[in-house]
């Protein structure tokens, strides 16, 4: 097997995941751009609340795409610890983006619709990576991961304790003692597990 196959199969997954993340989060920047567009040079809103509202809206999207496109193959974990954790990492890149929005705008007095297009772009972009990352680390779950509470929104111990750790001991079906066979590869999903 070539160097590059063996390149292709590993990253594959990835990649797959990476494009269609892609595709929701400019689907999403379309949303916000338009909704902080229109409030800001349409209505006179400010630009700080003009994102903000926008990326509200465009955030409840992008978690119904990811979840039922992007990381459908990941663990569903209950939809409320989901959706609580997906609205505050977003939250965390919404201040990442106001922080590029409100440097440009109050700082640096770079007024009007260019400077405040630009430092949109700018702070998406990096925001953007921050979700990326947060979302395959701590709302979409690969399917290996153990059990989370819904409720507690932590990870549930196994059913046998502690003497049931150990590659398969637990699986996120519940099934407890069974190995990865033949069919169930676990590697099939080794993207899942890159850390960026």
């Amino acid at each position: 097997m070539s160097l590059v196959a063996k390149i292709h199969r590993r990253f594959a997954h990835l990649v797959r995941e990476l494009a269609q993340f892609g595709s929701v989060g400019a689907i999403a920047f379309v949303i916000t751009f338009a909704i902080g567009n229109g409030l800001h040079t349409g209505l006179g809103v400010g630009p700080l609340t003009s994102n903000g509202v926008a990326t509200v809206i465009a955030t409840t999207f992008s978690y119904l795409a990811n979840r039922y496109w992007t990381f459908r193959h990941r663990d569903r974990t209950g939809l409320g610890r989901e959706y609580v954790l997906f609205f505050a990492l977003n939250g965390v890149g919404l201040v990442i983006t106001e922080l590029f929005i409100g440097f440009s705008h109050y700082v640096l007095g770079l007024d009007g619709a260019v400077f405040f297009n630009i430092a949109l772009i700018v702070g998406t972009g990096v925001a953007t990576l921050f979700r990326f990352w947060s979302y395959k680390k701590w709302v979409f779950l690969p399917a290996s991961a153990p059990h989370v509470d819904p409720a507690s929104g932590l990870p549930e111990a196994p059913a046998d304790g502690p003497a049931a750790e150990g590659p398969g001991a637990t699986r996120a079906t519940g099934a407890p003692g069974r190995a990865p066979g033949p069919l169930r590869p676990l590697d099939r999903t080794a993207g899942d597990y890159a850390e960026l």
